[in-house]
């Protein structure tokens, strides 16, 4: 169930604006995992923290390793990722640092937010406090040392697989970067998919085409040829993996929507419901199959 939820969530992102993917992967673990949504909508702040590390490593990576005669003389785009990968870099460890002390002490935590308790309405303050307790269990994975290094490994192995497709189609189109030079098009393609558009569509291609334009010289039309192999590429087996794990769920496109909008909505006011993590979710994950299957 949980590679389920996370395939349908990835596929979601890649058709429908604001990466409303996001929300649906925690909304479906909370049905079919009996996972609070605010426990694992922490998970995916969590995942996406560690992803921004590996992203900045990528980029220190590329400015230790990278060829200067391959780049643009006086390229800003350059410039400016210098610049801002040592910021992203700073709020990454800022942040982790910040939910490996609320994962340390939930009581605390919950001590803490409470106090903004007194300026929320009534009716949203009486679950405020439950909420809050479940958001903080979704970061006991940071206290893991195990299982916080294998969810870093496989980031590592996901964003390593994503440069090495970038650099392989980049080479089918004649464009002559190295493997260190795609780890810059990463952090780029990063930002571009960010845009609130229907599976990135513009941000992505828009993200591509500049860092090949401004800081490698590839002409114009190459480069957004090459973006729009490298989306496809990137995005249509991934929507291909959900559509067959849909059907397998018995979930289907006409319900998708409402899924989301249900799963962007989703409030646990209810301070009696048990907080699992995502660690009590996984435990029983293999008799949860053999239920359904059977």
């Amino acid at each position: 169930m949980v590679f389920r939820a996370v395939v349908i969530g990835f596929a979601a992102s890649g058709v429908l604006p604001a990466r409303a993917g996001e929300f649906l992967r925690p909304y479906l673990l909370g049905r079919w995992e009996g996972l609070s949504f605010a426990a694992a909508f922490a998970t995916v702040i969590l995942e996406r923290l560690l992803d921004l590390v590996v992203v900045i490593v990528l980029l220190s990576l590329f400015l230790f390793l990278f060829d200067p005669n391959t780049i643009v003389a006086g390229s800003t785009v350059y410039d400016t990722l210098k610049i801002g990968g040592v910021l992203a870099g700073g709020v990454g460890i800022a942040a982790l640092t910040v939910i490996y002390l609320l994962a340390g002490n939930t009581d605390s935590t919950h001590k803490i937010m409470s106090k903004f308790e007194r300026f929320l309405p009534i009716n949203v303050s009486s679950g405020f406090r439950a909420r809050t307790r479940q958001f903080a269990s979704g970061f006991l994975a940071i206290r893991r040392p195990v299982h916080l290094l294998q969810a870093l490994l496989f980031s590592v192995f996901i964003w390593l697989s994503i440069a090495i497709t970038i650099w392989l189609v980049s080479k089918s189109f004649h464009i002559t970067l190295t493997i260190v030079d795609s780890f810059l098009l990463v952090v780029l393609l990063v930002v571009g998919v960010v845009t609130p558009t229907p599976g990135a569509i513009g941000g992505f291609h828009e993200a591509y085409r500049i860092g090949a334009t401004s800081v490698f010289g590839v002409p114009n039309d190459q480069a957004v040829g090459a973006a729009i192999v490298l989306h496809a590429v990137t995005s249509l087996p991934v929507i291909l993996m959900a559509a067959v794990v849909m059907f397998r769920s018995g979930l289907y496109p006409r319900g998708v929507k409402q899924l989301v909008a249900e799963a962007t909505t989703e409030r646990e006011l209810n301070s009696s419901e048990p907080v699992r993590t995502v660690d009590d979710s996984l435990e029983g994950f293999s008799n949860q199959e053999e239920r359904t299957e059977q």
